[in-house]
């Protein structure tokens, strides 16, 4: 057994070490032993051949946006102009229209990017507005001069209600302010190439536009204009993130046991099915990854929490990605993964090199308790923390694994996203269901669309209302 991925004579961008996960470090039948490992790599050789046969379909075309030549020129065009006439780009998005582009952001750029102007070197602050919270909305709103602002719209159908009532909303206040015809000057929408009321509308008034390729979902866009534009607009090197991106695709014809991303799929897969382990703790040691994990909930329980196998059979499979991030949850959360019900595992999101030195003072050298920390760093004392709540919960028998970068780096996050992608992908074939579609989100947004009025939406409200106990019983009030 060989549980830690060697860098192959240069620097790994991404580290899979699952010691952690093994009945060696957890005690025989609490994680995976020698000989399941060898059965579970036939198992991770056979959903590979799945996976590049269905690409060679076209049916997964996530994995080639990585080698798109064309997108990052468009969008680096789009930057460079932008960026004399726009002090703020707004995106009008929701889920994988926002969760991507945010996590990006926040791992290259500062983290109070928009109130440094000398750290953002003349590039646009970005706000993304992925929510309808009126209040929240209005706070962004207030603080913009929209002649000097960019609104990026995002939605591949061209109906998705929280972001078609942000433009409406944004569209007026633009025309009243500047006037129709400047007004679409401060509007690219990025959609459906062909098809929608947002492509309709690119037509018909001519709005900047952007293609969201047909088969590529919402969580798996982030490499798409839906992700790229945003960042290149805020000046996030999206070359060297495909350049990553495309380094993990090529991975992917490594072996199983040394392939990061089929690794990953199917160890989660035993620990959830083998294991009764049903929750996966994703726990960002950076404050820069901590919207990874808000992005990987989605592609991870969007993708996989699905009531139907791929023949009609009943599933109700998932493994439920939950965010915690370190240090900060060890004082909230650790207690509960540590001691309480034996159903998680945890991974652990690792930097082992900060772009920051913090050094820690020599202070207080006469005191016991403080003096071992003067000499220290911040990253290595966060460092230490993460490998000693590694230890602590295997030894307690608990079940954990480690993705660690080099560093926080375009082309490593670009490396660590397409490799997460691919293995959601892979834990659909695992589980056998469609790890493309998200059916269970569907009936909601009917029901709100029979609430709003939308036409031929009526049967919802109707069935929403004799949902409700006209006599009021358990409403407390």
């Amino acid at each position: 057994m060989a549980p830690k991925e060697k860098a192959r004579g240069t620097e790994a961008l991404l580290t899979l070490d699952f010691n952690n996960l093994t009945d060696d470090a957890l005690g025989e039948g609490r994680g995976i032993g020698a000989g399941e490992l060898s059965s579970l790599e036939g198992a991770l050789a056979s959903a590979a051949r799945d996976f590049n046969a269905r690409r060679k379909k076209g049916l997964l075309p996530f994995a080639d946006l990585p080698y798109d030549p064309d997108l990052p020129k468009a969008c680096r065009r789009l930057a460079s102009s932008a960026r004399r006439k726009y002090d703020d780009v707004v995106v009008l998005g929701i889920g994988g229209s926002a969760l991507g582009a945010n996590a990006v952001l926040a791992a290259l750029r500062p983290l109070n990017h928009n109130t440094l102007p000398a750290a953002r070197r003349g590039w646009p602050r970005l706000f993304v507005a992925d929510n309808i919270d009126p209040e929240g909305f209005a706070a962004i709103m207030d603080g913009l001069d929209l002649s000097r602002t960019l609104f990026n719209v995002i939605s591949k159908s061209g109906t998705t209600a929280e972001t078609m009532s942000q433009f409406m909303i944004v569209h007026e206040l633009l025309g009243k302010a500047l006037g129709p015809k400047a007004a679409g000057d401060h509007i690219l929408i990025t959609t459906d190439p062909e098809k929608g009321v947002l492509r309709r509308l690119v037509r018909e008034r001519g709005f900047q536009s952007l293609p969201i390729p047909p088969g590529v979902g919402g969580r798996f866009s982030v490499l798409t204009a839906v992700g790229l534009a945003p960042l290149a607009l805020a000046g996030v090197n999206i070359e060297e993130l495909l350049a990553g991106a495309r380094l993990a695709q090529d991975d992917f014809a490594a072996a199983p046991l040394s392939n990061k991303a089929l690794l990953f799929a199917g160890l989660n897969f035993h620990m959830a099915t083998r294991r009764n382990r049903p929750g996966l703790v994703m726990m960002p040691y950076a404050d820069g990854l901590a919207r990874v994990a808000d992005w990987f909930g989605q592609l991870w329980n969007e993708s996989l929490g699905k009531a139907l196998h791929l023949d009609g059979s009943p599933a109700g499979t998932g493994q439920t990605a939950i965010k915690a991030v370190g240090v900060t949850d060890q004082h909230s959360q650790l207690q509960l993964y540590m001691e309480g019900p034996q159903d998680k595992t945890v991974c652990f999101l690792g930097v082992e090199g900060f772009r920051k030195r913090v050094p820690i003072p020599r202070a207080f050298g006469d005191q016991a308790e403080l003096a071992y920390l003067g000499g220290g760093e911040l990253g290595g004392l966060l460092n230490f923390e993460r490998l000693g709540t590694a230890m602590a919960l295997a030894e307690s028998g608990r079940p954990n694994l480690s993705l660690l970068c080099p560093r926080i780096s375009s082309a490593g996050l670009g490396y660590l996203m397409q490799t997460l992608m691919v293995a959601t992908v892979v834990s659909g074939t695992l589980y056998q269901v469609d790890p493309l579609d998200q059916p269970g989100v569907e009936l909601g947004k009917r029901f709100t669309y029979g609430l709003m009025g939308r036409q031929g939406f009526g049967d919802m409200a109707e069935r929403y209302r004799g949902g409700l106990r006209a006599d009021g019983r358990y409403i407390v009030r």
